[in-house]
């Protein structure tokens, strides 16, 4: 196995970086999937037992002036890695108007991905510096099950607000919901076919609604019949508030198009576009 990768554009590394931090927000530890034209960071907890997962990708074309990587076969042609998402980030946070970045994958008595990064300087002489990230090499049987999620179809898709209005307002719900009881987690999102959007929490003394009108609905939403042609019907699911806000708080980078998936009282998922990367994430919903 191979890979070694640069970036000299400065707008790419700072993009990268932000993707990075973006991870480290969302994922304590993750999966760096290497392909010969993509870069995926993926989240793979069993949605069936409550957790989270999370797909990441990057064509790397879009980052890299030099990309390099042979995969485990000619015939599985792909590197799968587990690392600690923090330790990405942080390296990557000494690369600020650097004028190159590397990063090698190398054995140095364990597994890694060395960072190298070629700073400004003052002097004729260039200044760099490396990080050595450990890495685990997660082997050929394990890859079934960090493949890319199979998307349910939804009851109702509809275009967010803007993700820091959003995330003001979830923050918001989660204190009033901890002065109001002590079932503290539970947040409600609401949808419909008419570009209507509800926050919700409900405990047995108050309900609080926030609504978003006007929203939108992708094409294939809005041409949608299983509701019956009713288009003002909601579909919701109740899903924990924390991991919606760690979601929100995550999002380093401005989506040109984000949508909220909803299959009623199933899971919500979130498919975020950007013009070089893509992000999905899904929440199951409380059992």
């Amino acid at each position: 196995m191979k890979f070694r990768a640069k970036i000299v554009d400065g707008a790419c590394l700072n993009h990268f970086t932000r993707v990075s931090n973006m991870i480290a927000k969302l994922a304590k530890t993750c999966t760096l999937r290497i392909s010969p034209d993509k870069l995926n960071f993926i989240l793979s907890d069993k949605v069936a037992n409550g957790g989270v997962s999370m797909w990441c990708e990057l064509e790397q074309e879009n980052f890299f002036s030099e990309f390099q990587m042979e995969g485990v076969s000619a015939q599985n042609n792909e590197i799968y890695l587990e690392l600690t998402s923090e330790n990405l980030s942080r390296a990557l946070k000494t690369a600020q108007n650097a004028r190159s970045l590397k990063i090698k994958l190398t054995n140095k008595h364990f597994p890694c991905l060395t960072v190298s990064i070629e700073l400004l300087s003052l002097s004729s002489s260039n200044r760099i510096v490396t990080h050595d990230i450990p890495v685990k090499v997660i082997p050929r049987k394990l890859w079934k099950d960090l493949q890319e999620p199979t998307v349910p179809e939804a009851d109702v898709s509809i275009y967010l607000p803007a993700l820091k209005t959003m995330k003001s307002v979830v923050e918001k719900m989660k204190n009033i919901s901890n002065h109001l009881t002590k079932i503290l987690n539970l947040q409600i999102i609401e949808a419909n076919l008419n570009g209507e959007l509800n926050l919700k929490i409900e405990t047995e003394l108050v309900c609080i609604t926030t609504h978003f009108k006007d929203l939108g609905n992708p094409p294939l939403a809005s041409e949608n019949t299983s509701q019956d042609g009713n288009s003002e019907q909601m579909a919701e699911v109740q899903i924990d508030i924390r991991k919606l806000l760690q979601f929100l708080a995550g999002q380093q980078v401005n989506p040109t198009k984000a949508t909220c998936n909803i299959v009623s009282n199933k899971i919500v998922h979130f498919d975020l576009l950007h013009e070089d990367a893509s992000l999905q994430y899904f929440i199951p919903a409380l059992s």
